[in-house]
């Protein structure tokens, strides 16, 4: 691709950001290494002072990189002058919630999770988890109708999941005024997934949700 050495006016790029090593691509590669949440390529382009098709050219081109660009035997060479490696990252680009962001592969998350500090992540009980899931797939729903499904009080486990971030206020229900709840951005950048469209069908598969159906259904009566 094209890329202007030296910024100006015109929205090619910041001041000086040509004359980096790597131009506006290494820019960009900078800064999603340091994000701690997804951009958009709007948002990034607006904080790099490029086009959004710029960037959004170039989040392609680190993506392909990053999984090991494929090519023939002859192109081999040339390839690797062009930035291209023959094997895949152990990161790579997701676009996810919305934005991009660079992830460790799941691939290696054992070996990755080998260096977290025990007691540093505080994982989700089973209960939080079935709560989760019904949210997921229910939303919006009320903790009333949450609690009906799945037989229990789910009210502190609701706190929790708020206070993690996962589930949100999605307003109110028009006929009993009860708060109901969805899952966040965040929740959909945990799962890797672009929305809650892509969520698997996984609720027969869940414990305590083989009936969520009926169990919803009956919550309404």
């Amino acid at each position: 691709m094209n890329e202007t050495p030296d910024a100006g006016p015109d929205g090619t790029g910041p001041p000086g950001v040509g004359s980096l090593p790597g131009g506006a691509r290494a820019a960009l590669e900078a800064v999603l290494m340091v994000i701690d949440e997804p951009a958009t390529a709007a948002g990034l382009a607006s904080g790099l002072n490029l086009t959004v098709d710029v960037v959004e050219e170039l989040l392609t081109e680190l993506q392909r990189e990053y999984n090991g660009y494929t090519v023939n035997a002859p192109d081999v060479h040339d390839a690797s002058f062009n930035g291209f490696s023959a094997t895949p990252r152990g990161f790579e680009l997701r676009n996810i919630a919305g934005g991009w962001r660079i992830y460790s592969r799941a691939e290696f998350a054992d070996i990755v999770g080998g260096f977290v500090l025990e007691g540093q992540t505080a994982r989700l009980t089973q209960a939080a988890l079935e709560t989760l899931a019904v949210i997921a797939y229910r939303q919006p729903v009320s903790r009333a109708r949450v609690s009906a499904i799945r037989g229990v009080n789910v009210d502190s486990v609701v706190r929790t999941l708020t206070q993690r971030g996962l589930i949100e206020d999605s307003g109110t229900d028009p006929e009993s005024g009860a708060i109901l709840y969805r899952t966040t951005s965040y929740f959909l950048e945990r799962m890797g997934i672009g929305s809650v469209a892509e969520l698997p069908q996984l609720s027969p598969h869940l414990p305590g949700l083989e009936g969520i159906e009926e169990f919803y259904d009956a919550a309404r009566m």
